[in-house]
């Protein structure tokens, strides 16, 4: 019995550091070859996000089909997720023992803490620029894009330290989806841009009600004026517009100051009154402004497919539908000549394998998923906006823009305005510092607007001591409040508190196999002397 477990032990501990150390590695570090080896037979992982759309997963198909048609010797095996978290979590636990997939629709955010395992994902920069296999390489064979075809302020977004980890895949902003009929019919007129001090007015005058009980604008028992989808965003947004700390590329966390407090008040102010609600207490934001039981349904340009009366992905039942016009808006800004809005949308990394003809087969799959014909088809089904500039010049893409209101499918007047909101303001959107553990600061920010909204519908009092109480309740929720660095990524702070749990659990088994054993060591040194 004793020898079993020694044995047990001593086989744990062995596939522990096997899987460990090789997964933390990634692989070795990649080196362009000489050449693309098509006599060998390459197959490829590919982890992919889709809303049960089943036309984004034909376009992915589809692209497949096609890039393998290009290179008989690549295969692609496609993994499907409904939630970018899933994809994050699947790929935190498959480092550990080296089974990541080769390419990764994935967040910066999220790449940032794949690369606590050095050279796991493959820096991009020395590819772009290789002649015959980067961007627009000779050998590559077919359409590739090259890197000034691809909107600079997208493939910034990419960059993490000094490097570039990753590609743009689609781009979205935050969009306010606005009941116009319901603004004039309260006696206001649109401005040019929203306003923080011009939603808060109108949702408020929203909330009159007739001596029966029901809202006056539409004569139902519920009306919620203002709802936010993406709350997070919500605080990272106000505080980029008002010049407010929230982090930096040194990974200190700002965000606990006196602005956030404000904001929050703010928050509460409206909330009291019903003026105000968030996607995780009350809803989805579309099927309130569909049913003319809201006014200013905020969420991403992505999501315009379900927003307005004759939205193709409505949600509702047709009897529930309100007949009214939707205005595409850009989110309310401080200071509306000087308009901030977050960019946002998935990217493409590239694993690092120990064969480099499979690092290689990948990329090029990545190049293929900024094709033309993938990036147009893709963009069409939401709101999305195509992150090269040749597929937004591209005749096609064009012609699809100026039908916009021909009809209530594929050219949905809503989406494409929504679309056309990004193009617009590309020059005014930005993106949060990525370190490890950003994903936990963004998640904190959201985290205070729903801790206040539900605190004050409890009937709670929102006071400077409970916004005070619920900064250090969020930085201990998020690990927040660990101090230090433990190293860096890039140039940039890694916070150990930050830490995904998968690595934490894989460090404490590693130092119980080396206890145990070394028990096991004296043990059996002892039981040799006595003999």
């Amino acid at each position: 019995m004793t020898i079993n477990v020694k044995t047990i032990t001593l086989s744990i501990f062995a596939a522990i550091v096997l899987t460990g150390c090789h997964g933390s590695k990634g692989g070795s570090e990649f080196n362009i070859p000489e050449s693309f080896d098509e006599s060998k037979n390459i197959e490829i992982t590919f982890w992919a996000k889709n809303d049960t759309n089943k036309v984004q997963t034909e376009i992915y198909n589809k692209a497949i089909e096609d890039f393998e048609n290009i290179y008989p010797n690549i295969t692609v095996n496609m993994r499907l997720y409904t939630d970018y978290g899933k994809i994050y979590n699947d790929v935190i636990t498959n480092i550990s023992t080296n089974t990541t997939p080769n390419v990764c629709i994935t967040y910066p955010d999220h790449i940032a803490t794949y690369l606590t395992g050095s050279n796991t994902v493959v820096p991009l920069d020395g590819l772009f620029a290789d002649e015959k296999y980067g961007l627009g390489g000779s050998e590559v064979k077919f359409d590739s894009v090259k890197v000034d075809e691809i909107v600079p302020e997208f493939l910034n977004e990419c960059v993490i330290g000094d490097y570039h980890y990753a590609v743009p895949y689609m781009r979205s902003t935050e969009a306010c989806y606005v009941n116009k009929t319901y603004v004039e019919a309260l006696g206001y007129e649109l401005p040019e841009t929203l306003t923080w001090d011009f939603v808060w007015e109108v949702s408020e005058k929203a909330m009159e009600k007739n001596a029966d009980g029901t809202f006056k604008i539409n004569g139902q028992q519920v009306m919620i004026p203002f709802i936010y989808k993406s709350t997070d965003n919500m605080m990272i947004q106000s505080l980029w517009q008002k010049g407010a700390p929230y982090s930096d590329s040194d990974g200190n966390i700002l965000l606990f100051n006196d602005t956030t407090k404000e904001i929050l008040n703010t928050i509460s102010e409206h909330t009291k009154s019903g003026a105000f609600s968030t996607f995780k207490i009350s809803g989805y934001p579309a099927n309130f402004l569909n049913a003319g039981q809201c006014i200013f349904a905020i969420d991403s340009t992505a999501g315009a497919t379900w927003m307005g009366s004759d939205a193709p992905l409505v949600d509702i039942a047709e009897d529930k539908l309100v007949d009214f016009e939707t205005k595409v808006m850009t989110i309310p800004q401080y200071d509306p000549e000087n308009p901030k809005m977050i960019s946002q949308g998935p990217s493409v990394c590239v694993f690092n394998k120990s064969d480099s003809q499979e690092v290689l087969a990948s990329w090029l799959f990545a190049q293929y998923l900024l094709t033309n014909d993938v990036q147009i088809a893709y963009s069409e089904t939401e709101g999305y906006v195509p992150v090269t500039l040749k597929a937004q010049n591209a005749s096609e893409y064009q012609d699809y823009i100026a039908k916009a209101g021909t009809d209530n499918d594929d050219h949905y007047q809503v989406k494409i305005d929504a679309a056309k909101l990004l193009m617009d303001n590309t020059e005014n959107t930005f993106v949060t510092p990525v370190f490890n553990g950003s994903t936990s600061v963004r998640d904190a920010a959201g985290q205070m607007i729903e801790n206040v909204t539900k605190a004050v519908r409890r009937k709670k009092t929102v006071d400077d001591k409970f916004i005070d109480d619920l900064y250090e309740e969020v930085k201990s929720l998020y690990h927040l409040d660990q101090g230090g660095s433990s190293g860096a990524i890039g140039g940039q702070k890694k916070e150990l508190g930050a830490l995904p749990s998968e690595s934490v659990v894989f460090l404490i088994l590693l130092f119980s196999a080396w206890v145990i054993i070394g028990a096991f060591a004296i043990r059996d040194k002892i039981s040799g002397k006595s003999k």
